[in-house]
């Protein structure tokens, strides 16, 4: 018969001590540790996932597109070109939102879940926070609007960097658009910050194409179908001219009498011109057609202007 030694009370702790530590060593080291790595596998798993569908969205925009951004001549066609390289940039700003929003929620859920295996009660943390909120909630209500409100600018595609628009409190070039606040420089270099919680209303003059309009006056007795053949010659050529290529988008067009007076009868020339060239287009517009004119010998009429004081031929002072 074999007796079985009883196990000492050293053996004993020793053991109740090892298992101790060992669950210790378990809760605080390796769950922690197997919960970080499958919150940074999430996350490398949606960061690619965004990223998928960004280059997705970006190779939709820019499918078929035109060589040339001059090819098309009706509107809805030239739209639909200019507006592709909009979705593009729409496309890769809402992939980057994407991507810090997918940042902050999986480690954040991460930490949470840390700090409940390390033993760390977050029930009084959640009460606070939810206190602390409501009191953020009314106290912080015009940073909240900011907030969303730059979200849903990024999201609709309003304007961005670059862009020259009319924001009511500022008009100028876009320089950066945040969360909270958009940069702007106007036509000074004055440099202004507006909250988008403020914006009500957005007025963009690069999404697309813009319209350069020209006025020129012509002589009372001037033959205006042979004034409209020198437009389209005009406009015709400026057309053929790589040099407009980054200017204009189309044909200039003779769009017809605008009006007429005593001395000169006036008529318009329009032309689709780039979202930051509409001055441009129009000098360009306004020098060729002089140059024009001036070959075919069409006169343009001495306008009467009023005479300001110690000007040239006004009368002096009493």
């Amino acid at each position: 018969m074999t007796v079985t030694a009883a196990p000492t009370i050293s053996a004993l702790l020793s053991e109740t001590v090892f298992q101790t530590f060992g669950n210790w060593l378990l809760r605080t080291a390796v769950a922690p540790l197997v919960t970080i790595l499958i919150a940074v596998t999430i996350w490398w798993l949606l960061g690619r996932l965004i990223k998928r569908i960004t280059i997705d969205a970006v190779r939709r925009a820019s499918k078929d597109r035109p060589a040339s951004l001059r090819r098309p001549e009706h509107t809805q066609e030239l739209t639909d070109v200019l507006m592709g390289q909009r979705r593009e940039q729409r496309a890769q700003a809402l992939g980057q939102l994407l991507s810090s929003v997918m940042t902050f929620i999986v480690f954040g859920l991460a930490l949470l879940i840390v700090m409940t295996e390390v033993g760390i009660d977050i029930a009084p943390l959640l009460a606070s926070a939810g206190v602390v909120g409501v009191a953020l909630g009314f106290g912080a209500q015009t940073l909240v609007k900011d907030f969303l409100s730059g979200i849903f600018l990024v999201m609709e595609d309003q304007y961005g960097p670059g862009d020259v628009v009319d924001l009511g409190a500022a008009t100028g070039t876009v320089e950066e658009v945040s969360l909270r606040v958009t940069r702007i420089r106007d036509m000074s270099g004055v440099v202004w910050y507006v909250r988008n919680g403020e914006i009500l209303r957005v007025g963009n003059r690069s999404q697309g194409w813009t319209m350069a309009v020209v006025d020129v006056p012509i002589a009372y007795n001037e033959d205006l179908d042979r004034v409209r053949r020198i437009v389209e010659s005009v406009g015709t050529r400026m057309d053929a001219e790589t040099d407009y290529d980054g200017i204009l988008f189309g044909t200039p067009t003779y769009a017809g009498v605008e009006s007429v007076s005593g001395d000169a009868v006036f008529v318009r020339v329009t032309a689709k011109a780039a979202p930051d060239q509409q001055m441009t287009a129009a000098r360009a517009l306004r020098e060729q057609l002089k140059l024009a004119f001036d070959e075919a010998g069409i006169r343009v009429p001495v306008l009467q202007r009023p005479n300001l004081p110690g000007s040239a031929g006004s009368p002096p002072r009493p």
